[in-house]
């Protein structure tokens, strides 16, 4: 993936945050510096060494950017945009440091909510995914654990509740909890696809048009598959929802918040990519994952199942299905899937996603794949065969294998 790209991205919303890489001067750079020594990431200056000037984007701090992006799962580009600069805010908080809190104004983040969610979820409490942030299901968590052990339910984790954290072994074994729930959800959904509700989420849109190459943007094209998806979806009986319209760009955690306020099952998210080099191809599809054991069971699933379809419908180079922290896939509450259909950047892959039969493959492979995931296993067919005549067949109530 091209990482630049990544955080330009995420630059080019309505947040107008100054994107530093080397080079660059001034207190934003020595904010950074700061931050990743505290880390550890950055060596104090040796005493009679020479010192670096705090405000300078050098090499050693590139260095340090991109080991502290790939400890956290970011894209490696040594470039502190947004995702970045969230990043470095949330680290510096670890369980303990502060009291934490539902705050409806400026709603709390940080490793230390984090590791507050993953306490809760290891004792059997559902504080939803471990994502960071202090919502209202973290808040309901907390407080069934304080009044269970006898403290006021206060929703507030300060000193005495960190005392009673500590004190206890883990009440749930034989899995994870959260992942557990999850896995539970999706059995009670049943197989069929009618009166499921999936938000489609296109790629940027509006002022930002995403990568541009060959005449075509990003954004016009993610535009035309979501609404060939969107209409197979409805075919199907399935409620299916843009997250945005052809004149927005709302940010990843807005799209997030789009999903969650729609009650939403699933979220799929569309982009293509871009390299400097033109050789670079192929399709590759993420979903949750911090690479420290919290992870989307759900959503790993789905991602496979999309990556293989389009794979085998496609003839696309395989890329892989790998888990990520970023905002859209952490942030929903649902299993969500972002899938990059190629690089606008390569001929071979342009090409493809220039004919309107391509497209059409490319939607209909999504939404076999979502209905794979609803059947479990049962009653399917062979990675590339399922066809959207046979999805209809069996939402009318057809006889399997018919």
């Amino acid at each position: 993936m091209s990482g630049h790209r990544q955080e330009v991205r995420e630059g080019d919303g309505s947040d107008g945050m100054q994107l530093l890489s080397r080079g660059d001067t001034g207190p934003a750079v020595a904010e950074v510096r700061a931050a990743l020594q505290a880390l550890g990431l950055v060596e104090p200056p040796a005493s009679g060494g020479p010192t670096p000037e705090p405000g300078r984007f050098d090499g050693a701090l590139e260095d340090a950017v991109r080991a502290f992006q790939q400890n956290r799962g970011l894209i490696t580009d040594g470039i502190v945009g947004p995702a970045t600069y969230r990043a470095l805010r949330d680290a510096r908080w670890s369980l303990g440091d502060r009291m934490l809190c539902l705050q409806a104004s400026n709603i709390m983040t940080g490793d230390d909510v984090f590791a507050l969610q993953e306490r809760l979820l290891e004792l059997g409490y559902d504080s939803g995914r471990a994502d960071g942030v202090f919502g209202r299901q973290t808040e309901q968590a907390l407080r069934s654990f304080q009044r269970d052990y006898g403290m006021a339910p206060d929703g507030i984790c300060g000193p005495r509740t960190l005392r009673h954290l500590g004190y206890l072994g883990r009440k749930v074994t034989g899995g994870r909890p959260g992942l557990l729930r999850e896995q539970e959800r999706l059995h009670r959904a049943g197989p069929r696809l009618s009166g499921k509700r999936i938000v489609i989420d296109p790629g940027h849109g509006g002022p930002n048009p995403g990568v541009a190459a060959g005449g075509v943007t990003e954004a016009g094209l993610m535009s035309d598959i979501a609404r060939r998806l969107e209409g197979r979806m409805s075919a199907a009986g399935m409620e299916a929802l843009l997250s945005h319209g052809p004149h927005d760009c709302p940010s990843d955690a807005e799209r997030a918040g789009f999903a969650n306020s729609a009650g939403a099952d699933v979220v799929l998210s569309l982009h293509v990519d871009a390299n400097p080099s033109p050789a670079a191809n192929g399709l590759a599809a993420f979903h949750f994952g911090t690479g420290t054991g919290a992870t989307s069971t759900v959503g790993e699933a789905l991602a496979g199942y999309i990556h293989r379809e389009l794979l085998a419908r496609t003839r696309m180079l395989d890329c892989g299905v790998h888990p990520r922290p970023w905002e859209l896939l952490r942030l929903t509450r649902m299993p969500a899937v972002r899938v990059e259909i190629g690089y606008l950047t390569n001929d071979r892959d342009r090409a493809a996603l220039l004919d309107p039969a391509f497209r059409d493959v490319v939607a209909e492979g999504i939404l076999v794949a979502v209905k794979r995931l609803y059947l479990l296993g049962q009653n399917d067919k062979p990675t590339g065969t399922f066809t959207f005549s046979d999805i209809l067949q069996r939402e009318e109530g057809s006889p399997i294998g018919a």
